[in-house]
This record gives C-alpha cells, structure tokens and sequence, in this order.
C-alpha cells in the first residue's frame, strides 16, 4: 500500500510540475516560425571549420558580417539566397571566403566583440533573392522593450541536435541589462555589459539557439546586433535569454575601415 500511495504521490508530482512550465517552452522551444522564402534576401549561410553552422548578415557586395566565434576555414563558402539549408535552390549563390577578419578586440571569455567581417572572393549578384542589408548610421543603444527579430537555421528544439532544414525568424523582445544580470538571470556570469544587448521573452519559448550565431538582429527593420550566445542546448529559457553584440559606434568604425582597408 505505501509503495502505491509513493507512486501515485511521485506521478501527481510530475504532472503538476510539467503543468507549471510554460506551453512555449514545452511544444516550442525556440519558437518563431517560418518565413516566406527568401524574404529575408540579406541572409548568408555559413558552414564553420568544424561542421557546424552559423549565418551573418550580407552587408557589401563582397562582405559578410557574423560572429568572431564562428570561425571559417578558407576553404568554406558563403551561402547566399537560400530558403532551404541542404537543397539545390536556383536563387542560391555559394561564393569562397577571401579572408576572415575578426574583431581585434574579441575576448571569447567574456564574449566581448563577438564580430568578424567575411571577406568574399568574388561580388555577390544582387537581385530580389540577394541583397545588402544596410549598416545602421549611428551605434545607438536598444531601448529595452524594443520588438525585434532574429532568423536562421538554427535548431528549433533542445532535444534536436540538427539545425532547421528551412530559414526561420523568431520575436524577441530587449531586456535591460540590470534585470539580464540579476541572481535570476546571468548573475554576471558573465557580466552582460554595455555592448552587449539582452533579448528573448518572459515566459522563455523565444530564442535563437544553437547555429544562429551570427545571425543579424533586426529592430524597427534596423540592423542592430549580431547573435553572439545564450545557455547552449537549453535555448528558450527565460533566465538566459540571447545575447547579442550591439553594433555600437567603436564597431561600426571597425567595419568600416575594415572594408575599406581591405584589397
């Protein structure tokens, strides 16, 4: 009889617990959804040195823009207008790297400068499938509560270990930094600092996640950030939203002359 009640009392206890956790994060762990076939036309696809995957944002005919933790071996290509990550499309462009030139300043420590320019070896062919997305003219900060978007081919569940077969994009909402480095979020570890933008949901269930990095931060229709980290394989989880590296002024600058320098 007691081994009964201690079951009945242990499965009641599972139940009431999986009741508690918020639908998004149960059924929908990175959210988001689908987007209309190369809508997003500034996407690039990248495959890292290591097999994985990561994306950036297409912001010159010839330059990419993605994390400095996404590290590209030469002999990897750019993926440009694709919608699917593994079939032949027609509006798919894959062009070789030139060179890899990361953020001088990058701490993969402390995340800091998450950023790396991608130097192409030819220019891209700009049509409706294939476009720039425009650099911001100010390194200004993000409100929080801002709406903001965020797409790739990441995973879409944290009990999948493959990413998305198709492109997809995700609402995120800016945290404030005090709130993402309180004892219930980050607890500074590590310290989410002022070039650093927090984003993700209250109820957790919204998130980029593993193989989004890189990936360009929308706001108002405006590049603001490039996806840097989050709680990898836990992705959704609203005590460790996204952390994304905010194209502040210093940053800009060093794209700019980056590109300019460049032969």
């Amino acid at each position: 009889m007691r081994s009964s009640c201690a079951f009945w009392a242990s499965f009641l206890s599972c139940v009431i617990f999986l009741l508690l956790i918020p639908e998004d994060v149960c059924v929908r762990i990175i959210g988001g959804q689908e987007v209309t076939p190369h809508s997003r036309p500034y996407m690039a696809l990248l495959e890292t040195n290591k097999g994985s995957i990561c994306a950036g944002a297409l912001i010159a005919k010839d330059w990419v823009l993605t994390a400095a933790h996404c590290d590209m071996s030469r002999k990897s290509q750019v993926t440009l207008g694709a919608h699917s990550r593994t079939k032949a499309e027609p509006e798919k462009q894959k062009i070789a790297i030139k060179k890899q030139f990361p953020y001088p300043c990058y701490d993969p420590d402390t995340n800091e400068g998450d950023l790396s320019l991608l130097q192409l070896k030819k220019k891209a062919k700009i049509n409706k499938n294939v476009a720039i997305l425009q650099l911001p003219k100010m390194g200004e900060d993000v409100k929080p509560g801002t709406l903001c978007q965020v797409a790739g081919w990441g995973m879409t569940a944290n009990h999948q270990r493959t990413p998305s077969e198709s492109l997809r994009e995700v609402n995120v909402t800016v945290i404030d930094r005090k709130t993402c480095n309180d004892g219930k979020h980050y607890d500074f570890n590590p310290v989410i600092g002022l070039n650093m933008i927090c984003a993700g949901s209250d109820k957790g269930g919204k998130d980029s996640c593993h193989g989004d990095s890189g990936s360009p931060l929308l706001c108002a229709g405006t590049l603001r950030g490039i996806t840097s980290f989050g709680e990898e394989w836990k992705c959704g989880d609203p005590r460790r939203p996204g952390i994304y590296t905010l194209l502040s002024k210093k940053h800009l600058s060093w794209i700019n002359k980056t590109m300019k320098r460049a032969v």
